[in-house]
């Protein structure tokens, strides 16, 4: 009797489980036991105007004391202190001419104790809120009004162009629609009439090259001979297998017993070492950049891998790998680039997709007095002139993506950042100095005599190691 019990329960219970398959199924759309697919979810990007750079003026900064001397010689006589009555205004001991720097005895109280004074030595009619205490004085590009600051956020402060009369918010107000028009007065804030501009205090200082790192794991003392450990970089690397099938082939064909976590190992080792050699190496470059990001996996979460690349010479400059896809990820990628430039040039142009972030870079780089212009190309048909004259540089990026995500897809995803970090170093160690290009002729985006007249690829990989130890030696001695 027992046993039948339990296996009517055991039937209900499939019955049960059947049934909410099925209800789950119809509420829902699609089974939630079906395995979840590879491809990510498209994330579109926040719809963000960013309007041109403002005008930028800084205050004019004078001496006291030479001009204070300057009088003396003109004049022939020094330029008294300030003779003050006993009913006059007190001028704090502690305050300075902004502009010039005079001390309280050279400044008159202007207008009655209501907070404006005045140098007798330059002349500058100034407050507590006087323009000469900033650095830098914004202004908006249409109606040269300086802006005002209306907020401050992580990474940078917005500014506000509130002047009624500026050409760029009549445009915009005029280039309303009656039911826009009835909508603004109603909400105001969901439009963009004015102009706005983002001052970036992110702690990030471009052009900064970083030391070289020693790997932990030493490379002269690892198990395997170097032609294994290239063996293993060219079926992992080169051929795009997962490290368990790279371990099965050297097992298989090759007769050496290795793990896959040991080949994982080997790859972070052999990433920190090649590392500073691909970031630092002085690669001859073009006038023609573009820049995209793909998604790969890490720790079972989308991340974004920003590529930048010389569309000439076919050479992948830059190549951070980011959990966001925001303004301080483009900050990095393009500075990444930058560094690699022997001189930045005056025309400098990056080609990059609809995404604001790379405009927003643009302007950090900009109060960091670098300079360049971003082309966006938008979409995938030209529905304007700069796409259309610039579509086949955003091509090429979109070809690299492909051919890293031929490579990637047998990794399925990283189990950490450091992880992913590495196999991309290797992915751009071996399109830049060791793949053929057939757009190159058949030769690899940059020569290396060393590498040149070596027959195989093993053999390669390990003399690029060996290259980049000595220059990690060389820099660090």
């Amino acid at each position: 009797m027992f046993p039948q019990i339990i296996t009517y329960l055991l039937t209900l219970i499939n019955y049960q489980e059947q049934v909410i398959r099925t209800l789950l199924t119809l509420l829902i759309g699609k089974s939630m036991f079906e395995e979840p697919k590879e491809t990510p979810v498209n994330k579109p990007y926040r719809k963000l105007q960013v309007d041109d750079l403002p005008i930028i003026e800084q205050p004019e900064k004078l001496d006291y004391k030479a001009l204070l001397k300057e009088f003396q010689e003109a004049k022939g006589k020094p330029l008294k202190p300030v003779q003050r009555r006993k009913n006059s205004t007190p001028v704090p001991m502690s305050m300075n001419c902004p502009k010039c720097g005079a001390p309280s005895d050279y400044l008159y109280a202007n207008n009655g104790g209501k907070g404006q004074y005045q140098c007798k030595v330059c002349e500058c009619l100034f407050n507590a809120k006087s323009r000469y205490h900033k650095e830098l004085i914004l202004k908006c590009p249409h109606c040269s009004k300086s802006l005002e600051k209306i907020k401050e956020r992580k990474d940078f402060n917005v500014f506000k162009c509130k002047n009624n009369e500026c050409s760029y918010y009549k445009s915009k107000i005029n280039g309303l629609s009656r039911k826009e028009k009835k909508q603004f007065k109603k909400d105001p804030q969901a439009f963009k009439v004015r102009y706005i501009y983002r001052e970036f205090h992110i702690d990030f200082q471009p052009l900064s090259k970083d030391s070289p790192k020693k790997p932990k794991v030493d490379l002269s003392k690892i198990y395997v001979s170097s032609h294994t450990l290239g063996l293993i970089l060219t079926y992992h690397v080169n051929y795009g297998l997962s490290a368990r099938k790279t371990a099965a082939l050297m097992k298989d064909v090759h007769g050496i017993a290795i793990s896959h976590q040991t080949i994982l190992n080997y790859e972070k080792s052999v990433a920190v070492t090649l590392k500073p050699y691909v970031d630092y190496y002085p690669y001859e470059l073009s006038d023609q950049f573009c820049g995209d990001e793909t998604y790969i996996r890490v720790n079972g979460r989308w991340h974004y891998l920003f590529f930048f690349f010389d569309a000439v010479k076919k050479i992948i400059l830059s190549y951070p790998v980011s959990p966001n896809r925001d303004t301080v990820s483009a900050i990095q990628a393009i500075d990444e680039v930058l560094v690699k430039m022997k001189e930045i040039p005056e025309n400098l142009t990056f080609v990059v997709d609809g995404n604001p972030i790379y405009l927003l870079a643009q302007h950090f780089f900009a109060q960091h007095d670098i300079s360049f212009d971003i082309k966006q190309v938008i979409g995938l048909t030209n529905e304007d002139p700069v796409s259309e004259e610039f579509r086949p540089l955003k091509q090429i990026i979109e070809r690299l993506n492909r051919t890293f995500k031929g490579n990637y897809r047998s990794t399925h995803g990283f189990g950490s950042e450091q992880g992913s970090v590495a196999f991309v170093t290797l992915f751009v160690a071996y399109f830049n100095f060791l793949r053929p290009h057939s757009s190159l002729e058949g030769k690899v985006p940059v020569v290396i005599p060393e590498l040149e007249h070596i027959a195989n690829m093993p053999a390669r990989w390990t003399k690029l190691i060996d290259l980049s130890q000595q220059w990690i030696l060389e820099q660090t001695a």
